[in-house]
């Protein structure tokens, strides 16, 4: 993408009442970001109706692409747009994917292999423990911990994957990443920075509104093959996730807890709902079917992809396996990057399947297996 789109993607992305859904409305009916930065109002009325457009005018004329560019550069803050490579596979199947994603650190293919632990703020010491454990457990098998840097399970989960070496980790914010919350938790975004990423879909100087975080919490299921709920009341925002993960078609796990404890309501409600009980590690493993043992590295999964092309494969199969090739895809993602038609894309993927080629990791997700 040319710089001067890239700017315009900037700058458009952060208009008041611009969500994803109105972003990407306005790139199908002027084609670019540029276009629909530097359309007429007639022309942005109606795509946007008269109130919305107004607020966008006035804002429009206030902003000066290329100095909000510098100003990224200047705190050191990075961004990934929704056309990029780079931009993470997994957030990219979503039905609402954040157009720009702003970040510190880096990301990596392996986090592609990622896994969510969420839960209570107020967790219980016992809480604590077990989350840690089980984020160290996930990172000592190449697993990306994802969590939302929160006091309590979040920061729990993010200790627990940085305590495993070579463990990644990756934070989602519900603010600018000038805006770290809570402030306690500074210290501790520098070295996920460090060893991982923290990210956020809203820009430097916004701060952390209780009606940000059931907004982030989408990309934190987003990011991940599935969620694992620890210590959720009935109302905890965790839930939040774990509804977003459901919609997204990603595995929801959950820990249970003394039914007696208010604390346990939320999570043990999942259980009873369907959500797969974990009480460790391997819990989590037999059920996204990961293609790597206790104890593997993350080189395993680098390596299973790049096998050469199995032989005797049909058009629509080999097609397929090469778009498996970055990792897990949902069969969405899998259709509009082939360009192939649905049907053909399920018999394809049901075809491997039966070969011993791919596997489910979860709905509607698919990774290679590897082959001799």
């Amino acid at each position: 993408m040319a710089q001067e789109e890239a700017l315009y993607w900037l700058a458009l992305s952060r208009a008041p009442g611009i969500g994803p859904r109105r972003f990407f409305r306005l790139l199908e009916a002027f084609g670019s970001a540029g276009e629909a930065w530097t359309a007429s109002p007639a022309l942005v009325t109606g795509v946007l109706g008269r109130k919305l457009a107004r607020e966008f005018l006035a804002y429009r004329r206030t902003i000066n692409v290329e100095e909000e560019w510098e100003k990224l550069k200047a705190k050191g803050i990075k961004y990934l747009l929704y056309p990029e490579e780079k931009y993470p596979r997994l957030l990219k199947m979503i039905p609402d994917p954040p157009p720009v994603l702003y970040y510190t650190g880096d990301f990596q293919s392996e986090d592609q292999w990622a896994v969510a632990v969420v839960g209570s703020r107020s967790a219980t010491p016992g809480g604590l423990e077990f989350t840690r454990e089980l984020a160290a457990g996930l990172a000592a098998h190449g697993i990306t911990v994802v969590s939302g840097l929160a006091r309590g399970i979040d920061t729990a989960a993010h200790r627990g994957a940085l305590a495993a070496g070579g463990g990644r980790t990756i934070a989602v914010l519900g603010s600018g990443l000038d805006r770290i919350y809570p402030r306690e938790n500074e210290e501790l975004a520098r070295e996920i920075s460090r060893r991982g990423a923290v990210c956020s879909e809203f820009p430097p100087g916004t701060e952390p509104l209780p009606g940000n975080f059931p907004v982030r919490n989408r990309i934190i299921s987003g990011l991940s093959l599935g969620v694992v709920v620890v210590e959720a009341a009935a109302d905890s925002g965790s839930l939040i996730t774990a509804e977003h993960a459901l919609e997204q078609g990603r595995e929801v796990f959950a820990v249970p807890g003394p039914v007696t404890r208010r604390a346990n309501q939320g999570s043990n409600r999942l259980i009873k709902q369907g959500a797969a009980l974990v009480e460790g590690v391997a819990d989590i493993l037999a059920v996204l079917n990961l293609p790597f043992p206790a104890g593997a590295e993350t080189a395993a999964a680098t390596e299973m992809t790049g096998k050469a092309q199995p032989a005797g494969l049909t058009a629509a199969e080999a097609r397929v396996w090469q778009l498996l090739a970055d990792g897990p895809c949902h069969i969405d993602l899998l259709v509009r990057e082939s360009g192939l038609p649905a049907s053909e894309v399920a018999a394809a993927l049901a075809l491997l399947e039966m070969k011993g080629l791919v596997s489910a990791v979860a709905t509607k997700t698919y990774q290679r297996l590897s082959h001799k």
